[in-house]
């Protein structure tokens, strides 16, 4: 798994366009950006229009439940909810033991779902991708959220060490 991984370099593997890490920053932060103009207008952040979309897949969901949908800390997804909370878009409930919050949408949050409907379309109109591109890349990106979730089989996350520089030398043979 590390060879294979390593030999994705064609150059110096610590040249920035060589980092994949990099690509999916840049495209990250470029598509957040280009949501920008579609959720202004909705009063929203791209964060809480995940949320929404989230909740109105299935409604009345734990915070620890949409954190794991979310794949946010609830560092992060607090202070957001009690701000769409403060907004009118949804409502915090205290379960019995009070450390278990449930989220639920209130109606303003749920007529906003008709106001968003369009965005989806927008947004793959602005990236500019063929529908069979997209599809391909969707999928690749939920298989890889599926391998981030699971433990590393990368010897170089484990406590062994040395595994990198054996990798790197293996690359440049098979480079030379």
């Amino acid at each position: 798994m590390e060879e294979s991984a390593a030999l994705i370099f064609l150059g110096d593997p610590l040249n920035l366009d060589n980092q994949l890490c990099f690509s999916f920053y840049v495209c990250s932060k470029e598509i957040i950006r280009r949501y920008r103009p579609f959720l202004d207008p909705l009063g929203l952040t791209y964060t809480a229009y995940i949320t929404l979309l989230a909740l109105w897949e299935e409604d009345g969901v734990t915070v620890k439940a949409l954190g794991e949908r979310l794949y946010l800390d609830s560092g992060t997804l607090t202070p957001l909810l009690k701000k769409m909370a403060s907004e009118g878009f949804l409502t915090r409930e205290r379960g019995s033991d009070e450390r278990t919050v449930t989220i639920r949408l209130t109606e303003k949050g749920k007529a906003l779902k008709k106001e968003a409907s369009g965005i989806p379309v927008k947004m793959a109109c602005s990236l500019g991708l063929d529908v069979q591109k997209a599809k391909a890349l969707l999928q690749l990106l939920r298989e890889m959220m599926g391998s981030l979730r699971s433990p590393s089989p990368c010897k170089v996350f484990s406590d062994k060490g040395g595994e990198p520089e054996a990798i790197l030398n293996r690359r440049r043979r098979l480079l030379s």
